[in-house]
């Protein structure tokens, strides 16, 4: 029993020497006057604030059951890997979340109730902190949120029955909060040994994001993290465009932010400037979150953080690779409804928002802050193509810094290898499948994936297959008329509010009686509809023909319709039809609209000659 117990307590000892030997970082950022400092030297940074990155509040794909769910190991590092490629080496993640009272039973949060946690999410945090540890970049973590999104100070006083306010002074809503500092700040990582209160990755700790606390209550909660830990700064997560005189005074506190979108009288860049002005010589300045302006606006914002002594700027916000395929999405209705959450490196996807040309400007001054030449962009690595069981739904995990892909397919493992799709950008789709296989034939055929951006290609991902094709597939995601071979009515393509119909990018709306025709290369075999009802739910007419003159209506033989306006987002109905024509062979397809409503995606199955 003592030789076993020995060997544990060994291999005990050697993982926690192991991750501490894997780490990066070999100082604590510490501050020094009005500066940031790492190992005697200023540390300054431009970068993105990664909300998502220890938990994902959106897993919108059409088929799933929630919103939310904890990050994997893939995802983390695809989102820390990518801020290091653009230079940056802190970002910023969201709150501890907080069990709301209208939250599904079991779904994903942090602090369940008074000195309750769910291990499970804060395992996650272990997992972003040890690949934090890998990459070089630092995090800084807030507290509580002063908004519902993902339950905040209104809850904490909920637990005890109090309003909201009682959060800033109520002893007994306060010492709950305490237990969760407390439980995060004296945690130790179950993935590296490390306790939190001794782990460099962690910048600072953030007493809340964009709270509207009392001085009084940021002193007191200041004070008590710092009885915690004495490695690490803390910053007042005060909400303030304008720094407040009483932050900079506190000793407790030991750096300062504001945070900036459109709809103030000044601009960004002039606002950092006063601020700094404030700060200098009392404390580092840190640009919390700004987003939401012109390219002009943002790159002045960003020269300004340069140009002043301040720390650091934090951009809003990033959103990493999906480990089903393809990107996580977040659009953002402020900023004159146009502006989504950023992709590395930048897509054509996003040019309503100037995504290419921001990130491209960011990676200069994040490297030019740090006093860094700009490095040359790396041929990315090979991407890893995820199991496929239809040809028409190919999908895989992205690789950092790729802009397109190359799938290739063969009628064997070892080739000979043909192109069966160049240039596919991942962003095209949202949570759907990234690339459809509508050239290949009947038969047996494997599949690989290459990562391309201008520096080069990658070697392909492991194949995958054989997969057996029986079929062809028309797939559309109703970005234009291009699928469609005739339609009437009233119609028009969507772009915007695309939250409401899970982040769905291109729509095609109509109304009652408008309808769509589609012709296939052979006959119909059956048909999958996606869709949202923006008002009351009508159902679509589906209807076939041989000749284009005559249809016959089909039964529908599988429908689900789920209710809209849920959560905080005001979801539009989902909806999912499927339909399979019955009697002689048609090769034509009619959609009728009973209501108001966007279709999101349409598969059609079809026969192929032998």
């Amino acid at each position: 029993m003592k030789t076993l117990l020995l060997s544990a307590l060994l291999f005990a000892l050697a993982t926690v020497q192991s991750a501490g030997a894997g780490s990066a970082f070999k100082h604590f950022v510490t501050v020094n006057g009005d500066q940031l400092v790492e190992a005697g030297r200023p540390f300054r940074f431009l970068s993105f604030d990664i909300p998502n990155l220890h938990l994902v509040e959106d897993n919108v794909a059409f088929e799933a059951s929630s919103a939310w769910r904890w990050p994997d190991r893939f995802e983390i590092r695809d989102a820390l890997e990518s801020l290091r490629e653009q230079g940056g080496t802190v970002t910023r993640c969201y709150v501890l979340s907080v069990v709301r009272p209208d939250d599904a039973p079991g779904l994903p949060r942090h602090v369940l109730g008074p000195g309750r946690f769910n291990e499970e999410g804060f395992r996650a945090l272990d997992q972003v902190l040890e690949v934090a540890n890998h990459t070089g970049v630092r995090l800084i973590i807030p507290f509580v949120d002063n908004w519902n999104w993902w339950g905040g100070i209104a809850e904490y006083a909920r637990f005890r029955g109090k309003p909201k306010e009682a959060f800033w002074t109520d002893p007994e809503v306060i010492a709950d909060f305490k237990q969760t500092i407390r439980f995060l700040v004296t945690r130790t990582n179950t993935v590296t040994g490390v306790p939190y209160r001794d782990d460099k990755a962690i910048l600072c700790w953030e007493t809340g994001n964009e709270i509207q606390s009392p001085a009084a209550w940021t002193r007191a909660i200041a004070a008590f993290i710092k009885s915690l830990d004495r490695n690490h700064p803390v910053m007042d997560g005060f909400n303030a465009t304008e720094l407040r005189e009483e932050s900079l005074a506190m000793p407790e506190v030991d750096l300062v932010t504001t945070h900036h979108y459109p709809g103030g009288r000044k601009s960004f860049a002039d606002l950092i400037h006063e601020n700094w002005q404030k700060a200098k010589g009392r404390k580092p300045y840190v640009v919390g979150e700004f987003g939401f302006v012109e390219t002009p606006a943002m790159i002045a914002a960003m020269q300004a953080v340069r140009d002043t002594g301040a720390a650091g700027g934090l951009l809003w916000s990033l959103r990493f690779r999906n480990r089903d395929g393809g990107f996580y999405w977040h659009y953002e209705p402020a900023g004159g409804n146009k502006y989504k959450a950023f992709h590395w490196p930048g897509f054509p996807t996003g040019a309503e928002y100037d995504e290419i040309e921001l990130l491209s400007r960011l990676r200069e001054q994040a490297f030019a802050i740090r006093g860094l030449p700009l490095p040359k962009p790396h041929v990315p690595a090979a991407p890893r193509l995820l199991p496929i069981s239809d040809v028409a739904a190919i999908s895989w995990q992205g690789a950092v810094g790729a802009i397109s892909y190359q799938v290739e397919r063969a009628p064997a493992k070892n080739g000979p290898w043909r192109v069966a799709g160049d240039n596919v950008d991942e962003t095209a789709v949202q949570y759907r499948p990234l690339f459809a296989d509508t050239a290949a034939g009947p038969g047996k055929w494997f599949y690989r994936v290459r990562s391309r951006n201008n520096a080069g290609t990658s070697d392909p991902s492991a194949p995958v297959g054989p997969v057996t094709v029986t079929h062809g597939t028309l797939v559309d995601e109703f970005a234009d008329f291009a699928h469609i071979q005739s339609h009437s009515g009233t119609l028009s393509f969507e772009t915007h509010d695309c939250r409401k119909a899970l982040e769905d990018a291109t729509r095609l709306a109509g109304g009652p009686g408008s309808a769509i025709f589609y012709q296939l290369p052979g006959p119909i075999a059956q048909v999958w509809l996606y869709a949202f009802f923006t008002d009351k739910p009508a159902d679509f007419t589906f209807a076939v023909s041989a000749d284009g003159a005559q249809y016959t209506a089909l039964p529908v033989g599988e429908k689900h319709v789920r209710g809209g306006g849920g959560s905080d987002y005001g979801y539009w109905a989902p909806a999912f039809y499927q339909v399979r024509p019955v009697g002689p062979a048609a090769r034509r397809l009619r959609i009728e609209f009973g209501a108001e409503a966007q279709l999101s995606r349409i598969e059609i199955q079809y026969g192929l000659a032998p």
